[in-house]
């Protein structure tokens, strides 16, 4: 593939399935299909934000990118190059370029070792300065995340949440990455104090010209975050645009279920959620057709035959019973929206719009 000037990283019918065990026999008859075919891209220097319910699949997705597990199928490719299948030695040189900024900013950092050891470990492993320098780089990349140096000698348990995670951030910059993936950098972390993370994620990619993929189930966060969203929902994406675009216009019927259920800061703005029905499926044993179709709204309004339904305007009369049929049937693919190209969902009955 042609390398690309503006897209770093391009993801093509990604597929990370993994084997449920049969105790008795010892075999594998049937996989948990936690990322089943995801297409996504990243503009170098910006930000997409992949968010879902949790099990949705999104940190699968995004540690199958970086090469922490295997993909199935599909193709990573990074800066023009496919790396999804490379060994792990040829894989090295592009790890340094492509970081991980973890959840959990406790168990994410050995409590064995210091602060400095910490972030220094990836200078020894990618072999980026020597070891004598390695002291002053690390009080350098303490400073760019707001730490002052002599915390290079404490341990992480002497440290809280915000400032364990900003230990975390320095380690992911010490490899001096084009891409980060954040995976919920700021869920275990006060609101205040995730404000300060936001923030400081926001310097670093405008004085760095860092890219981001940020993982979130937290819309709110996202909004004001990403420059483009991608929606996933059992393993699957279902609806991606641009941020404004898809905040001001969802038109997925599971987007617009999770932006009803953010919290709205004026009084009486809570009003119009929209509640799905039931629990998300297992991804071991995935509805047939639209995977969505067993929680969603409009197919149920359809079976309810609700004459004041928005599907009603969407579909002629006589037409109820085959459309349904059809979204148990037939997988949506992802289609642009008939207004803005670059606004993509996977909905049957939206086909269209």
């Amino acid at each position: 593939m042609s390398r690309s000037s503006d897209i770093i990283l391009s993801v093509e019918d990604l597929r990370t399935y993994f084997p449920v065990r049969s105790k008795l026999l010892r075999t594998s008859r049937r996989f948990v299909r936690a990322v089943d075919g995801v297409n996504l891209s990243v503009r170098r220097g910006q930000t997409l934000g992949l968010v879902g319910e949790s099990g949705s699949g999104k940190t699968t997705a995004g540690r199958t990118i970086l090469g922490l597990i295997k993909p199935t199928t599909g193709r990573v490719i990074f800066d023009g190059n496919d790396i999804s299948h490379l060994s792990r030695r040829r894989f090295q040189t592009i790890r340094r370029r492509m970081q991980i900024i973890f959840q959990d900013p406790v168990s994410s950092l050995n409590p064995r070792m210091t602060v400095g050891d910490i972030v220094a470990e990836p200078l020894a492993v990618h072999r980026i300065v020597p070891r004598r320098d390695r002291p002053r780089r690390v009080a350098k990349l303490l400073e760019q995340v707001g730490l002052a140096e002599q915390y290079a000698n404490r341990y992480p348990h002497e440290f809280s949440g915000g400032q364990r995670q900003r230990i975390g951030i320095a380690r992911a910059l010490a490899s001096e990455p084009e891409l980060i993936i954040a995976d919920e950098p700021v869920s275990a972390l006060d609101v205040s104090v995730a404000a300060q993370i936001l923030n400081l994620l926001k310097d670093l990619q405008e004085r760095l010209g860092l890219s981001y993929l940020l993982i979130a189930h937290n819309l709110a966060v996202v909004e004001h975050f990403a420059d483009q969203v991608a929606v996933m929902y059992l393993g699957r994406i279902v609806e991606q645009a641009d941020s404004d675009a898809l905040y001001a216009r969802p038109t997925h019927p599971y987007t617009q279920a999770l932006l009803s259920a953010v919290p709205k800061p004026v009084p009486g703005g809570g009003g119009g959620r929209i509640r799905l029905a039931g629990d998300p499926p297992s991804p071991i044993d995935p509805p047939t057709g639209c995977p969505f179709h067993t929680r969603c709204p409009l197919t149920r309004q359809l079976a309810e035959d609700a004459p004041d339904s928005d599907v009603h305007r969407l579909l002629s009369e006589g037409r109820t019973v085959s459309v349904i049929r059809r979204c148990a049937e037939q997988i949506p693919q992802l289609k642009s929206v008939k207004t803005d190209p670059s606004h993509l969902h996977a909905c049957l009955l939206r086909q269209g719009e």
